[in-house]
């Protein structure tokens, strides 16, 4: 495995930040669903292999192996060419802090992609819903699997940061979210192979799933997925999933998550990784 020098990143992420600008918005939205139902396959893997392990293994190592096998969407959003929302947060801005292109044109992909990003990550939670997470008895009786029943959990307690507080604390968490995933971005362009891209892209990646950050495409697959769930659940399931059942609906999946998120996911992947790496080493490519 080869590795380039880190002053060679950033030339390499802000041609890349060009090329992507000069996509059309089609392109780029389509680009962006794949990218979403890429996402919303590595966090459905994420949930089926860690419900209900937690009793024997410890929240520790629930987190470490939902944590490992995560980075699965991101691996497949970088080596198949998709756009995902929180990487192009650092990678426009690269070709724009050089003057390469203008700010309007990243805002335009910064927008294409987040919606694409979103019609991709609900479209597969429209899946997971209609089949993994829903079980038929016998009888013909369909209710909630183990699986689904988890990623209502999961939905409900990310519906149920409300106020101020609740705020800044999804903006810390997915500012750091989108500069872990931003570095594993980095690492990538830093390899000339599969092998080492993929794990440059695991352990940031990782990081920030087993730390239990938020990152806003994740959560457009896990809170459609749990609300489009939570309709099937038995009484006995709802009491398993606790009161927080109450804060699941729509309007809280944007007040309370999606929308924080990706102001923090923009910021960590724009200041965070974009602007510090370009103040770090622009005199020695102005040099």
């Amino acid at each position: 495995m080869s590795c380039n020098p880190p002053v060679s990143i950033l030339p390499a992420g802000s041609e890349l930040g060009v090329y992507k600008t000069h996509l059309p918005v089609w392109n780029l939205m389509l680009r962006g669903a794949m990218s979403g139902a890429y996402i919303g396959m590595g966090a459905a893997l994420m949930v089926a292999v860690t419900s209900g392990i937690e009793l024997t293994l410890g929240i520790g190592m629930v987190r470490f192996i939902g944590g490992a096998v995560f980075p699965l969407g991101v691996i497949l959003t970088i080596l198949t060419g998709a756009e995902l929302f929180t990487g192009d947060a650092m990678l426009a801005p690269m070709a724009a802090f050089r003057a390469q292109i203008s700010w309007m044109m990243v805002l335009r992909l910064w927008g294409s992609v987040w919606v694409g990003n979103f019609i991709g990550a609900f479209l597969f939670a429209a899946l997971m819903a209609a089949g993994p997470l829903i079980v038929t008895d016998s009888s013909g009786i369909a209710g909630v699997s183990s699986t689904g029943i988890t990623t209502v959990s999961i939905a409900a307690a990310k519906c149920s940061e409300i106020g101020v507080a609740g705020f800044f604390s999804l903006i810390g968490s997915s500012l750091a979210a989108g500069w872990l995933v931003n570095l594993g971005v980095l690492l990538a362009l830093c390899a000339d192979d599969a092998l080492g891209k993929i794990m440059g892209i695991w352990f940031p990646v990782m990081a920030m799933s087993a730390s239990g950050l938020e990152h806003a495409v994740t959560n457009m697959y896990l809170i459609p997925a749990g609300l489009l769930t939570a309709g099937r659940l038995t009484p006995l399931q709802v009491a398993q999933v606790g009161p927080e059942v109450a804060d699941l609906g729509w309007s809280a999946m944007w007040i309370s998550n999606l929308i924080p998120v990706t102001i923090g996911n923009l910021i960590g992947g724009l200041i965070f990784s974009g602007l510090l790496y370009w103040i770090a080493f622009r005199k020695e490519l102005e040099g």
